[in-house]
């Protein structure tokens, strides 16, 4: 729009365009409104997708050094070139196209004009894609007579992603290949039939039709063939796809292998007579089939059978004979003969015809020009004969029974099967049909025409039914004998199926029996009993395994098991002893001792089992646990049932004891830093050993009694919870200091130490197989006060309280408000309330100025910054929520006895308690406010202060209201 006619424009195809690899495609270029000479020069070039800025250069028509070196040797081969259609429009031809010519192209007219105005160049986008487009047909040679039907099949595939179109086209190619195929018939693009020239009469008349029959398969048919048909055919595709100017390009063919089609003519003194011995048969019979000639004094004749127009056999002009491949295994076996018995004779014989063999049989000559020749003079078909077979009918008659209708698990089944009207060996199989499973059915065992006997997975040999049995009595009689019976489960029907087979027909016959099987555990049952169910120590017992069933016990295997549970059960019941069917003994592991005092015997139906000089590991709950197994069947395998009788508990009394510990309070009243509290046993066993726990019970009347320690009989250590802390085990030491007298020292002794202490001591003695817990005792309670010999400390007493916000560092007070004696030495130590009446040492300074920490946890937050002599005040760091609670200190005045003599308290005192209130971090103002003690006294007594206020308004207005 807008030019003059002096202006140039150079167009170019438009793209993008898209063409196959390997292909050759062209792309044309032409110019207009230019001056000077008519045939104008032109120049192409490329601009690569890995570098769209950079010009390659290909050909020009002027230049021949304008190639860049990747393009030189295809421009020279002329594998590039460009064609001139006239002098201003060009061609560029590449005549393979490879993936690497993808890209940009520019078309580039050399100026002539007398001064540049308009356009010199223009470009268009190639992509190059791969060929997928495929079509196959198998190569073949076909012989057809003249006005046959010829059928062939094409197939077709692409997978451009592209939107293309396909076009499928026949062709047919006569002679040497001199001329050009004939065009039979094509679907277009655009799907539409077009036929050949010389094809479109028949088209029109519907003998050549084209037919997509699936996504990918095209059908030629061709009806009343001729002899203008005779050549090779094949099948082209082609790929179409719509370029940006809205015309179509083919951009990919592909052709197809050649099918040979020959067109014979029929002959007119040639022919052929079919005749059959019986055309009527039954089964089994023979039929014979003549094909008799009248020709030519020739003998050069192929002879092919058919039934209803199948090849059955052909007979080559040399005598040749060949059978297809579904009929060769029946002329191996002899079934089937073809025999030329003379040159113009031939006789096709099938012996013991069946159904398959009916229908209409044919014989097709052709008259050869010679023997090795394949080019046929004249062909003829005789006329059919129609073949009728009857089926031949067996009806079977099965009758089946049993001799063991009813058993017990164990027992074995017998079943019979006869089998009447077979006119031939028979194959058996048997059923069981488990009335458990309705519809199921498992196979037993399965006998052969030809006596191979196979069994079925569950009845293989070795199995738990024994090597199972499947005769065959006579002809016609058959017994299944299966030797032993599992449980329930194998009652039900079972099937006999007899089937006879002839000339690939089969005949079945079907009978059931229906058995009934017991399982071995009906009416099982066990009692346990014993005469006592308490002995003393060292005496012995007896138990007896009462056994009853529904059969007769002494006529199958048994077998016992003895189990126990200890008194103090650990786990699932213990197996002492099993007796087996064959008499040999196994004894359990968990009573090693068991076997030396236990003795074993059995009768028919019970069993006893007598315990020797009866022990407390003997005591617990007793049962036993009866097993019985099928009978004839060895190696015994799993029980068939199985019952457990009731449990029997055995108590065993301990000897007698008379074990006393001294149950007398006391008081230990101490002025020294250590204390000791004795417990003293007054009677027991000579060989007994004592397991000793010391317990506090402190001040406070509403607590629980705290354990210290336990030492149990082998002198092992075990302390409670409160004192289980390095710096408490250092304290509280649990000594036996004779036969009779034990003894807890309790060193550097503190005022937190206070308390009643109280001792439990258990007796234990050895009695053959461990130790055994006889007796009980618990002590009187011990006091422990100190007797201070100096003045009372002075210390703050008031409760206070104080808030830290939880991550900041807080100091609890704790300070000494009057004068030390001269030479005194302090300590101080740091609680924290507990709920259980014992409070928690967190830190104490010893008085030689060394610091413990009880607590070893809080050891890295806790200070004494210690100001002043008298300053104790404790510093606890990065306050966290679980440090909220009530602190105190507690001081000790200390003053040495005389020149080296042990340190003596003389005074201590107690603070009083510190509340420590932790915030959280992220707390408000109004959270500040609330927490201050006095304020928050205030707010929680607010509401009372309101009502008394209200209730005195009330009574004022009362009084009023009276007078």
């Amino acid at each position: 729009t807008g030019l003059t006619s002096a202006q140039r424009l150079v167009t170019v195809q438009e793209g993008p365009l898209y063409r196959v690899r390997g292909s050759h495609i062209t792309l044309w270029c032409k110019v207009s409104g230019y001056q000077g000479p008519a045939e104008q020069n032109f120049q192409w070039s490329i601009y690569l997708p890995s570098a769209p800025e950079r010009e390659v250069q290909i050909v020009s028509t002027v230049d021949p050094s304008f190639p860049y070196a990747i393009y030189t040797q295809r421009v020279r081969g002329r594998g590039i070139f460009v064609e001139r259609l006239q002098g201003d429009a060009v061609l560029l031809h590449i005549t393979e196209l490879q993936e690497r010519d993808a890209g940009q192209y520019e078309c580039h007219t050399p100026n002539t004009d007398e001064r540049y105005f308009g356009s010199y160049s223009a470009k268009t986008n190639l992509t190059v894609i791969p060929d997928t487009l495929s079509a196959s047909m198998a190569p073949q040679a076909l012989s057809h007579m003249e006005g046959d039907v010829v059928k062939l099949t094409c197939e077709v595939s692409k997978a451009t992603a592209q939107h293309t179109h396909l076009s499928v086209g026949w062709y047919l190619l006569q002679g040497a290949g001199e001329q050009p195929a004939k065009e039979i018939l094509t679907l277009s693009k655009d799907f539409i039939l077009k036929p050949g020239p010389s094809y479109e009469q028949r088209f029109l008349e519907g003998d050549v039709q084209l037919n997509k029959v699936g996504n990918t398969t095209y059908k030629l048919v061709i009806r009343g063939v001729k002899q203008s048909d005779q050549g090779q055919l094949y099948c082209e595709a082609a790929e179409w796809i719509e370029d940006p100017d809205k015309t179509w390009k083919d951009i990919s063919r592909n052709q197809t292998q050649r099918t040979w089609l020959e067109v014979l003519s029929w002959g007119t003194d040639l022919s052929v007579d079919l005749t059959a011995t019986e055309p009527s048969l039954s089964e089994g019979d023979t039929l014979q089939l003549s094909c008799v000639l009248e020709a030519p004094k020739s003998s050069n004749f192929k002879v092919v059978w058919l039934l209803n127009d199948v090849e059955v056999a052909r007979v080559d002009p040399h005598g040749v004979l060949t059978w297809k491949e579904e009929y060769e295994e029946r002329a191996r076996l002899g079934q089937l003969r073809a025999l030329k018995p003379s040159n113009t004779v031939y006789v096709l014989t099938i012996s013991e015809v069946g159904l398959e063999d009916k229908g209409t049989y044919q014989c097709s000559v052709s008259e050869m020009k010679t023997p090795g020749d394949l080019h046929i003079i004249q062909a003829v078909v005789s006329s059919g004969i129609q073949v009728d077979v009857k089926p031949v009918e067996i009806h079977l008659r099965l009758s089946v029974s049993t001799s063991t209708p009813r058993v017990t698990a164990g027992e074995p089944l017998m079943l019979h099967c006869e089998v009447q009207g077979a006119t031939g060996p028979v194959s058996l199989r048997w059923w069981h049909l488990p009335p458990q499973q309705p519809g199921h059915r498992e196979q037993v065992a399965a006998m052969e025409q030809d006596g191979t006997l196979s069994l079925g997975s569950a009845y293989r040999d070795g199995g738990p039914r024994g090597s199972l049995r499947l005769q065959k009595e006579s002809s016609g009689t058959f017994t299944l004998v299966i030797p032993s019976t599992l449980d329930e489960d194998d009652g039900g029907q079972y099937r006999c199926e007899a089937t006879q087979w002839s000339r690939g027909r089969n005949w079945t016959g079907k009978g059931e029996a229906a058995v009934t099987v017991s399982s071995m555990g009906l009416g099982l049952h066990a009692t346990l009993r014993s005469r006592t169910a308490t002995v003393s120590y060292g005496q012995s017992f007896e138990l007896f395994c009462q056994v009853a069933a529904s059969y007769a016990l002494e006529e199958v295997p048994v077998s016992v098991r003895w189990r126990f549970q200890p008194s103090s059960p650990t786990g699932p019941l213990q197996e002492l002893v099993q007796v087996l069917p064959n008499g040999t003994v196994l004894w359990g592991t968990a009573q090693p001792r068991f076997q030396g005092k236990a003795q074993l015997e059995k009768t028919d139906t019970s069993f006893r089992l007598h315990v020797h000089s009866a022990l407390p590991a003997n005591e617990g709950t007793y049962q036993c646990e009866v097993e019985v197994w099928r009978r004839n069947v060895l190696p015994l395998g799993q029980p068939a049932a199985s019952t457990s009788s009731n449990a029997v508990g055995i108590k065993v009394v301990l000897p007698e004891s008379k074990f006393q510990v001294a149950t007398k309070d006391s008081s230990v009243e101490i002025a020294s830093s250590n204390a000791a509290i004795q417990c003293r046993i007054l009677f027991a066993h000579d060989n007994s050993q004592f397991a000793v726990t010391w317990y506090l019970l402190p001040p406070l009347a509403d607590t629980k009694p705290l354990r210290i320690v336990t030492a149990n009989y082998t002198s092992v250590l075990e302390y409670g919870s409160e004192f289980s802390s390095p710096a408490q085990k250092s304290r509280f030491l649990s000594q036996r200091v004779s036969s009779i007298l034990f003894q807890l020292q309790i060193l550097s002794a503190n005022l937190g130490d206070e308390g009643s202490y109280y001792c439990v001591v258990e007796e234990w003695l050895w009695l053959v197989d461990g130790w055994y817990k006889l007796g009980e005792g618990t002590s009187g309670r011990t006091m422990l006060k100190f007797k201070l010999l100096g003045e009372q400390l002075q210390m703050e007493k008031t409760n206070d309280s104080i808030s830290a916000r939880e991550g900041e560092e807080v100091t609890l007070p704790c300070r000494l408000q009057n004068a030390l004696l001269p030479g005194s030495h302090l300590s101080a130590t740091w609680f924290q309330v507990k709920g259980s009446g014992r409070d928690s040492a967190l830190l104490s300074l010893q008085r030689d100025g060394t610091v413990q920490y009880p607590e070893g946890r809080l050891a890295a937050r806790l200070f004494l910054r210690r100001p002043s002599a008298r300053d104790f005040s404790l510093t606890l760091s990065s306050v966290e929520r679980g440090d909220a609670g009530a602190y105190y200190c507690q001081l000790q005045e200390w003053q040495q006895q005389g020149e080296g003599k042990d340190w003596a308290v003389q005074a201590l005192a107690r603070s009083g308690h510190t509340q420590l209130i932790t915030i959280p971090p992220e707390s408000t103002v109004l959270s500040r406010i609330c927490s201050s003690p006095p304020l928050l006294n205030f707010i929680l007594y607010l509401p009372l202060v309101l009502i008394l206020l209200l209730a005195l308004a009330v009574f004022c207005w009362y009084c009023k209201f009276r007078k």
